[in-house]
């Protein structure tokens, strides 16, 4: 039997509000929102492919929540990695509760910039070895490829 054990998600959808960035008592940034995202499916009784939209619960930490919360509002088009967490507490009746939302890691933009609200363009990618966040405002540019002579008769 594998040993094998992973755990991520990437999702892209719409916000459902304005994110709202929050702190804990212990200072660090903090956001939970929702996405809307489209699933295509075929119902059993109808062979047609219909369309329905599901709600994902997301809470992002830190520097990703503040990268949020500062680029994207409500409709605006966000693409997440992360990985899915479930915890479960006791609310006030004594009821055990469970929620199950995705953990963010990574944030990106979908929208081009005239597409997006207010948005700078550009992503939030976490780098474990150095503190200091990275953001990136301008788009990745094409490698600069030599063309190549192809009149020379091939072997094959």
């Amino acid at each position: 039997m594998s040993n094998l054990n992973l755990n991520k998600v990437v999702l892209a959808g719409r916000l459902t509000s304005d994110p709202e960035l929050k702190q804990t008592q212990s200072g660090v940034s903090v956001t939970s929102f929702t996405l809307a995202i489209n699933r295509r499916y075929v119902s059993r009784n109808n062979e047609q492919a219909e369309q329905q939209t599901d709600f994902i619960n997301l809470v992002a930490w830190r520097q990703t929540a503040e990268f949020i919360c500062k680029y994207f509002r409500k409709g605006s088009a966000l693409c997440v990695t992360g990985s899915i967490q479930t915890r479960s507490w006791q609310d006030n009746q004594g009821q055990r509760r469970y929620a199950t939302e995705v953990v963010v890691d990574e944030a990106m933009f979908v929208d081009s910039r005239n597409e997006s609200a207010g948005a700078q363009g550009g992503s939030y990618v976490p780098d474990a070895y150095n503190a200091t966040p990275s953001y990136s405002s301008t788009p990745a540019t094409a490698p600069n490829f030599e063309e190549l002579n192809t009149d020379d008769d091939l072997p094959f």
